[in-house]
């Protein structure tokens, strides 16, 4: 399958998940995850408006690339890799199944992201480690930097 046609296939299923959700996915949102999905490497919000711009022809002033970002991370449609300060679609918008919690495998080289599920009882465990140690954990994310196979 080409890549404009898994992107459009990607979009439609975008737009089924928001309609069951109750959002609306607007053209303009729609055309920043379409942005997401095509770029090589996560994007920041400015080299969204930068994309942006390049291919539709118009502008975006930051709030307005942030709050599109921000709804697509909400639905979870995109991910914000906190470590960097970037965007990434979700790999699993395609998915009708439930995943595990992503934890991101980051190329310090070339900046791919992939997704990989943690376990269930592997984040349990981390969990109770945690409380034991008199933590209060408030974000679950997890960002592991490395190299990816291609730049090994």
């Amino acid at each position: 399958m080409n890549k404009s046609v898994a992107t459009n296939k990607t979009l439609q299923n975008a737009e089924l998940i928001c309609r069951d959700a109750g959002v609306r996915l607007t053209v303009k949102r729609k055309r920043a995850l379409a942005l997401l999905l095509e770029a090589p490497s996560p994007v920041s919000a400015y080299e969204l408006i930068d994309l942006y711009h390049a291919r539709y022809g118009e502008s975006l002033t930051a709030m307005s690339a942030y709050r599109m970002l921000n709804f697509l991370v909400e639905e979870t449609l995109a991910h914000r890799l906190n470590s960097v300060n970037k965007y990434t679609a979700c790999e699993h918008i395609n998915c009708n199944h439930a995943h595990d919690l992503p934890q991101f495998l980051i190329c310090d080289n070339c900046q791919s992201v992939s997704e990989a599920g943690i376990q269930k009882h592997t984040l349990d465990q981390l969990r109770a480690d945690i409380l034991t140690s008199g933590f209060s954990m408030h974000n679950q994310q997890l960002e592991l930097h490395g190299l990816c196979s291609k730049c090994q």
